[in-house]
């Protein structure tokens, strides 16, 4: 009776054994398979490849194809500034593609030296004391507080539409501006390096400016000064240079 009971056990332990040992082969072949050699990075814009790697690829299973699949899928980011959410797609065991999706921003105000970042609807879901290029200061409002997570409490809410309207056309038309500055009499001023654009506040259809805008920037390349963009004057002939 003891000897069937001992035979068992030695069964049991015989067969665990080999189930662990199958199970190291196994998580064995995983790791070396599924470890990743090439990694692709797009959509990122504030980030370097090498900056979004480091940020995805830590821990100690950092490397396996598998897991970083498992962890950032469409995954919700909140302990990376200006990134809002991260997706990693499995191109081939040793190859992964990480997908950026950035806070959509609209621009950013100087608040106390910091750099408070706000999107479409004027709330502020970014704030950092580094500056980030690429994002437009926006200069003209007036408020008193400025508080992660809630809109700026500007006097006039319809100028968020009209930042929004702005940077689609600046989009629209491959410029990069460095500010935008709403007047309190209605004129928007738009930096672009040396050159400042001023667009009058009698102006209803802005785009028609924006039309002959890049010309105009071309032609002015390494000049300084200030360009009058006169309501309802679309003619080039009809707009006003004045060098500094």
């Amino acid at each position: 009776m003891y000897k069937n009971r001992g035979k068992t056990l030695i069964i049991w332990i015989t067969a665990v054994l080999i189930l662990l040992l199958l199970l190291a082969l196994a998580a064995g072949w995983v790791w070396n398979t599924y470890r990743v050699q090439d990694v692709q990075v797009k959509g990122n814009y504030h980030y370097t490849d090498d900056e979004i790697r480091e940020m995805v690829m830590k821990g100690p299973f950092g490397e396996n194809s598998l897991y970083l699949s498992l962890r950032y899928k469409n995954r919700d980011v909140t302990d990376i500034p200006f990134v809002d959410v991260l997706n990693v797609t499995i191109l081939s065991p040793d190859a992964i593609q990480i997908e950026v999706y950035e806070k959509a921003l609209a621009g950013y105000v100087k608040y106390m030296d910091t750099y408070m970042y706000f999107d479409k609807d004027g709330y502020v879901v970014e704030c950092s004391g580094i500056k980030t290029e690429g994002i437009p200061q926006i200069a003209g409002m007036s408020f008193d507080s400025a508080v992660l997570g809630k809109p700026l409490p500007v006097e006039n809410e319809e100028i968020f539409e009209r930042i929004l309207n702005l940077t689609k056309l600046i989009n629209k038309y491959k410029l990069t501006t460095d500010k935008i500055f709403f007047h309190s009499d209605g004129e928007i001023t738009v930096y672009f390096g040396g050159i400042k654009v001023v667009f009058d506040h009698e102006s209803t259809n802005i785009e028609e400016h924006f039309m002959v805008l890049p010309d105009f920037l071309k032609e002015l390349e390494g000049k300084s000064g200030t360009l009058q963009m006169h309501a309802g004057n679309s003619e080039k002939k009809r707009y006003t240079f004045k060098p500094d």
